[in-house]
């Protein structure tokens, strides 16, 4: 049973890590399915978890598949893997499969798969049960012009977390969708020509997800992220990068425990009214609220107005550098409000690429000890399906 309660306790850091912040004035945003919000890649993760308007590779697809177009290699495939939350648990992993097939020289098709595994459970009578979570994407890309495309995604999702099975619980599902941009375009600076890339991705627009039949639902992290990169020619060889994310949930804050003892003159520092506190959220009307009026809510229903709305964006800064189109080195560094997660570290990485494949790995540092995301490791592996096919005739 002590794995058991290791996995309760682990589910409280994956669906409401937000709680990882200071309790004063405490108010995060609250989803289900949050493994749709770790990022899949090496690369990306070694940027600060930044990837919106970077240079597009064959893992663009959680990032912003409307890069896809303006990818070089003609197809590509790609699979990372993340062991997460080493700090606590040995058996929990993030394993992303993602690969794209450029149609002539103005649109491509993508996809993904990803599969998060919070490990094996025992219950009584010898039962072993594995919650996990899994999301299955396609998406269509197009250039609309020489430096500009969009891209249409739609993702099915599957979270099964029963974790006891005497609980009246059952797997949720939900659909969703993603709407992206992207811009890029050669400009001079000084006597250089350099690439500027814009990028702005609203991802996981869609249905509410139900562990209990639809006696209650929870929101799913829908997300628009905004981002700006910066690629400077050194020489023939040596290339620089600047980039930066943010984003913003646009799911509606929910009330607050606090809020809910103020309210009806409870202690502040009582927490037996947790039952109470959710049957209050369907008369504040949280739970009515839909998901498209949810993503319009969202921007201006934080209780502490306008302060608190900015405290909701977070994001990230990386920069890279490249030898010879083949090594590269990375690092970066991920913001989020204390009051809204407090999710702040730096990280690292490298990769290394051939004709045929492409290595990265990436890094955490917490700037928090007590952060169980600090040493989080991420591996990428990629394919380009053109240099295979050339190596094979060969």
């Amino acid at each position: 049973m002590m794995k058991n309660r290791i996995l309760l306790a682990l589910l409280v850091v994956v669906m409401a890590l937000p709680a990882m912040a200071q309790k004063e004035q405490l108010n995060p945003v609250y989803t289900g399915v949050t493994s749709l919000s770790i990022a899949p890649d090496a690369r990306a993760g070694a940027l600060g978890d930044v990837g919106v308007a970077t240079e597009p590779d064959a893992n663009s697809q959680y990032w912003n598949p409307a890069k896809y177009p303006f990818n070089i290699a003609r197809a590509g495939v790609s699979m990372s893997y993340t062991p997460w939350l080493r700090q606590l648990v040995s058996d929990i992993d993030l394993v992303n499969l993602a690969g794209f097939y450029r149609i002539g020289d103005y649109s491509a098709v993508s996809a993904s798969l990803t599969y998060f595994s919070l490990g094996e459970v025992f219950v009584e009578d010898a039962i072993t049960i594995k919650p996990y979570e899994m999301a299955f994407d396609v998406a269509y890309s197009r250039m609309l012009s020489e430096t500009f495309s969009a891209a249409i995604a739609l993702r099915y999702i599957h979270s099964d977390l029963q974790y006891d099975a005497t609980e009246d619980m059952s797997p949720g599902n939900a659909f969703a969708a993603d709407i992206a941009l992207y811009y890029n375009k050669y400009v001079m600076a000084g006597n250089r020509e350099c690439l500027l890339g814009l990028g702005l991705n609203i991802s996981n627009i869609g249905t509410k997800i139900s562990y209990d039949g639809g006696a209650t639902s929870e929101f799913i992290p829908t997300n628009m992220r905004l981002g700006a990169s910066f690629l400077l020619p050194i020489d023939d060889y040596n290339t620089f990068s600047i980039s930066m994310d943010l984003n913003k949930l646009l799911v509606p804050t929910r009330p607050s425990y606090r809020q809910f003892l103020e309210e009806n003159g409870h202690d502040l520092n009582d927490n037996s009214f947790y039952s109470e506190y959710n049957s209050w959220l369907d008369t504040q009307g949280y739970n009515d609220v839909s998901p498209i009026s949810g993503i319009f809510k969202s921007f201006a229903d934080a209780p502490g107005g306008a302060v608190e709305e900015l405290r909701e964006i977070y994001g990230g800064i990386g920069v890279e550098y490249c030898y010879n189109q083949q090594f590269s080195v990375r690092a970066g560094y991920h913001y989020e409000d204390k009051y809204k997660g407090n999710r702040n570290y730096f990280t690292v990485g490298a990769g290394f690429r051939m004709s045929v494949f492409s290595l990265d790995a990436a890094y955490l540092i917490s700037t928090a000890q007590s952060n169980p995301l600090d040493q989080t490791l991420r591996f990428s592996l990629s394919f380009d399906l053109d240099g295979l096919k050339y190596l094979f005739r060969r």
